[in-house]
């Protein structure tokens, strides 16, 4: 089976182009699904029944494991199954898979306020400063994806007109960003980059102190750092300003179209949940405020 795992893998990295994410997610999941089946004598794909496979789905329930961990194991396995269907090396027998049902949750924003405070702590007295002043504020300024932000090339910036080109395994698109972001980013890619940056002949765009490519781990940090410098006691991780991002559009009357088209979703029902916690506000307000409220 672990064979058959690892061609699958070579082909969503080659074939699918999948993120990196999803790799290391599935790849988790399957080797979690093989061990489950080798510690019970069964090491061949063909010698798993549709029993079998409920019986997993009923153990990883028994784990307490969440609705969305069990959900995520059960795409890895069906497109698994789908993917040896289609080399012919086993039948699909996922279909006898049904995901719990999972109750959304809605994604936890910073108030315009908390952004303020978060964007106001970098001090530009450093160029390490200089350049998390700039991550800061183009990632509240566009709601791009963490591994978007680290992975943006100097030619992907257009200070002139004030958008970035932001592209992933499938598409690119294109992103305005306002004044605030575009004085960080000329004062990053003016006073500070060049002191960073290791190799001259580098294109990439934000580097860590070393001078090289920063890792998700290492803005993680960043954000963390001065999100306790301002005082903002809400756990919050670098999506948490691309949520605040959506959401802080919808609120001021944006449609849901171009919030979807700028912050990548396939399906605008991704996007519909930033409406959502708009109408819960309106609804707070509402009971607060009116008097038969």
């Amino acid at each position: 089976m672990e064979k058959e795992i690892q061609q699958f893998i070579s082909y969503l990295h080659n074939i699918k182009k999948s993120s990196a994410n999803t790799e290391m997610s599935y790849k988790r999941d399957l080797m979690k699904f093989q061990i489950y089946f080798d510690g019970r004598g069964i090491d061949e794909v063909a010698e798993i029944s549709k029993e079998d496979l409920k019986n997993y789905v009923v153990y990883l329930e028994d784990s307490k494991l969440s609705a969305a961990t069990v959900s995520r194991s059960i795409a890895a396995i069906k497109s698994f199954y789908h993917y040896l269907k289609q080399e012919q090396m086993a039948s699909d027998i996922s279909d006898v898979l049904k995901a719990p049902k999972i109750e959304k949750k809605l994604p936890d924003i910073l108030s315009t306020e908390e952004v303020i405070m978060l964007l106001e702590q970098p001090k530009n007295q450093t160029a390490k400063e200089i350049r998390d002043k700039a991550m800061l504020e183009l990632l509240y300024a566009t709601g791009i994806r963490v591994t978007e932000l680290i992975t943006l090339r100097t030619g992907d910036v257009n200070l002139s007109v004030g958008f970035i080109l932001c592209r992933d395994a499938h598409k690119e698109r294109i992103i305005p960003f306002g004044k605030e972001a575009k004085r960080a980013l000329k004062a990053y890619m003016e006073k500070a980059r060049d002191e960073m940056i290791e190799d001259e002949s580098s294109d990439i765009l934000f580097v860590n102190c070393s001078g090289k490519a920063m890792s998700r781990q290492g803005f993680w940090k960043i954000i963390k750092f001065y999100a306790k410098r301002a005082g903002i006691t809400s756990d919050i991780t670098p999506h948490t300003l691309r949520h605040s991002f959506a959401a802080h559009l919808v609120e001021n009357g944006a449609d849901l179209k171009s919030v979807q088209e700028m912050l990548g979703h396939s399906d605008i029902s991704t996007t519909h949940i930033y409406a959502n916690i708009n109408h819960n506000r309106i609804r707070e307000v509402y009971a607060k405020a009116h008097p038969r409220g």
